[in-house]
C-alpha cells in the first residue's frame, strides 16, 4: 500500500506514472455509471459490426449526435455494407454526405472502404494498430472500433474523453504540444480496466457528451466527482489546456448561378482544398470580377442575398448572382471567363455532392419552382 488517495494516484498517472488501484476504482465507477445512466438507444450501439461502428465514429467527428442521427440511417440504407460503399462512385458518397461538413471525411471513408475490400478481403482488421493504417482512421477511431467490436484494451482520446480525463486527473499539460498529448495517452492507457473495456469506453464518451460539458459541467451527476482534481479546485472549465489557437481568416467571393432552359451550370471543385471534389456554382474573385465577366452577356442578372458561411479556419462571405440566359438561345456562346463544367437539371444537380450553402440556395429555388 502506498497510502496515496485515489485522486493522488490519478494525478500521478497524469504525470506518466501508473495509477494503480485508484485508476481501477475510477474505471469501475465509469462502467457502473454507463450501465445505469449512459446512452443505450443510439442506432450504432448494440452491434459489433465494425462497418457500422466505424461509420458512426467517422460521422461523429466534429459533428453533433443529433445531426448524425439523421444522416446515419440514410447512409446505411444506400450503402449497407463496406462492399457497397467501396463499389459506389465518389460522387454518390459525397452527395449523401452533403451538409454534414468536413468533406475530407467522406473521401477518406470511400478510400478506406476500398482498402478494406481490396487489401483485407472485405473484413476490417481486428487490431487497433492495423486499423490505424487505413485512410482516415486515426489512433482514437481505431481504438474505438477495436474496443467495441473486438474487445481490445485500447484507449481512446476524442474531444469528450480528453475533457473528462484532463479534469479528473488535473492534467495541466498543454495538448498543443505533442509530448503532452503523448503523456495523456499514457495516462489513458494506464486507466483501462481489465474487463468491459467497451462499456468503459462508451462511458467516458457519454460522460463527456452529457455530463462533463465544456461549459456548465454537471458535476453533481458525475460518478468521478469525488476524485476530480478540477472539480475540487473549482476550475473545470480550465481543462483541457490547449494554448495554440487557430487564427480565423475571412474570405469574400462571388458565385455565378447561370440558368438556361431550366438547367444550371455547375463546376467541380479541385481534389484538394475547400469543398474538394464537390459540385458547386462557378466562383469569382469578387463581385466586380463577376460583373466584369458578365458585361455584354445576353439575358439579365440579379444579385441575391449575401451568404455568410463559417468553416473551420475562416468565415466566408459569398455573393450569388443569378443570371438567366435567354431561352431562345439553343446554347451558350463561348464564354472565356466561365469555368469548365456541365449543365444539370435541378433534380440531377441536387443528387450531386453540393456544399451546404449552395444546396440550400438551389433547394429553395427548386422548391419555389415546384410550388
Amino acid at each position: 500500500m502506498t497510502g496515496r488517495r485515489p485522486a493522488a494516484r490519478a494525478e500521478a498517472a497524469a504525470q506518466g506514472v501508473p495509477g494503480g488501484g485508484g485508476s481501477v476504482a475510477l474505471a469501475e465507477r465509469v462502467v457502473r455509471w454507463q450501465r445505469r445512466h449512459g446512452r443505450h438507444g443510439l442506432p450504432w450501439q448494440g452491434t459489433r459490426d465494425p462497418y457500422r461502428v466505424w461509420l458512426s465514429e467517422v460521422m461523429l467527428q466534429q459533428t453533433q449526435v443529433s445531426t448524425v442521427l439523421d444522416y446515419y440511417p440514410r447512409f446505411l440504407a444506400r450503402f449497407p455494407t463496406v462492399q457497397a460503399l467501396a463499389a459506389a462512385p465518389l460522387d454518390d458518397v459525397l452527395a449523401l454526405w452533403s451538409g454534414l461538413g468536413y468533406y475530407s471525411r467522406a473521401r477518406y471513408l470511400h478510400q478506406c472502404a476500398q482498402q478494406v475490400v481490396g487489401l483485407h478481403g472485405g473484413a476490417f482488421p481486428g487490431s487497433s494498430q492495423t486499423l490505424a493504417t487505413l485512410p482516415g482512421i486515426g489512433r482514437s477511431t481505431a481504438a474505438a472500433v477495436a474496443a467495441f467490436c473486438f474487445g481490445e484494451r485500447a484507449a481512446i482520446l476524442d474531444g469528450n474523453v480528453k475533457r473528462v480525463l484532463t479534469r479528473v486527473l488535473g492534467f495541466s499539460g498543454d495538448l498543443a504540444l505533442a509530448a503532452e498529448e503523448k503523456r495523456l495517452w499514457a495516462a489513458a492507457e494506464g486507466m483501462l480496466p481489465a474487463r468491459a473495456v467497451d462499456v468503459y469506453t462508451q462511458g467516458l464518451m457519454d460522460l463527456g457528451a452529457t455530463v462533463c460539458l465544456a461549459r456548465n459541467p454537471g458535476c453533481v451527476r458525475c460518478p468521478l466527482a469525488a476524485d476530480c482534481v478540477a472539480r475540487r479546485a473549482g476550475t473545470p472549465e480550465r481543462y483541457p489546456v490547449k494554448t495554440r489557437k487557430l487564427k480565423r481568416g475571412r474570405r469574400e467571393h462571388a458565385l455565378l448561378w447561370l440558368q438556361h432552359r431550366g438547367r444550371w451550370w455547375l463546376v467541380q471543385r479541385p481534389p484538394r482544398g475547400v469543398w474538394a471534389g464537390l459540385w458547386t456554382l462557378p466562383e469569382f474573385a469578387s463581385k466586380d470580377a463577376l460583373a466584369q465577366a458578365a458585361a455584354g452577356w445576353a439575358g439579365q442578372g440579379r444579385w441575391l442575398p449575401v451568404i455568410e458561411h463559417a468553416l473551420t479556419h475562416f468565415d466566408w462571405t459569398l455573393h450569388p448572382l443569378a443570371w438567366e440566359w435567354p431561352a431562345r438561345s439553343k446554347a451558350l456562346p463561348d464564354l472565356p471567363d466561365l469555368p469548365a463544367g456541365r449543365w444539370a437539371a435541378p433534380e440531377d444537380a441536387l443528387a450531386l455532392g453540393l456544399p451546404a450553402p449552395v444546396r440550400r440556395l438551389l433547394e429553395a429555388a427548386a422548391g419555389a419552382a415546384a410550388g
